[in-house]
């Protein structure tokens, strides 16, 4: 059975997109610890333990996120963008990018943001424009 993430790339489930190529899609988590927190994962890879993956997909997610996170702190007021990679809640390789003003924006313990779905397509659409400029 597919992993809501695959279920996302394929777009059997909504989501906010804010890049997309052949091989990887990058979309606001719906949970985030801040405005423009933004999931990475591979489409066509279920593995839910990023060092399992081969080298060219790893390689692949690694620089597809990078340009991601350019795009994230071009659209996002922030001091830099945060990488994490837990992949305990969904089993499904996934890249946290995360806009930090301070270190305790990436505590997973805090309280998520409710936003509108207003919101988060306000900043899904500026994190693809700057995406697209790239």
């Amino acid at each position: 059975m597919p992993t809501i993430f695959t279920r996302i790339a394929k777009g059997e489930i909504p989501s906010y997109k804010v890049a997309e190529n052949e091989d990887f899609y990058a979309f606001l988590d719906i949970a985030p610890l801040v405005k423009g927190h933004t999931l990475v994962i591979p489409k066509n890879v279920e593995d839910d333990y990023i060092f399992h993956l081969d080298d060219k997909t790893y390689l692949g997610l690694c620089a597809f996120a990078k340009k991601v996170a350019a795009a994230v702190q071009a659209a996002v007021p922030c001091k830099r963008v945060g990488v994490c990679v837990l992949g305990l809640e969904v089993p499904h390789t996934h890249i946290h990018l995360i806009p930090l003003q301070q270190e305790s924006d990436v505590d997973f313990r805090r309280e998520k943001l409710k936003l509108s779905p207003e919101e988060f397509q306000s900043i899904a659409d500026s994190i693809l424009a700057e995406y697209e400029k790239l």
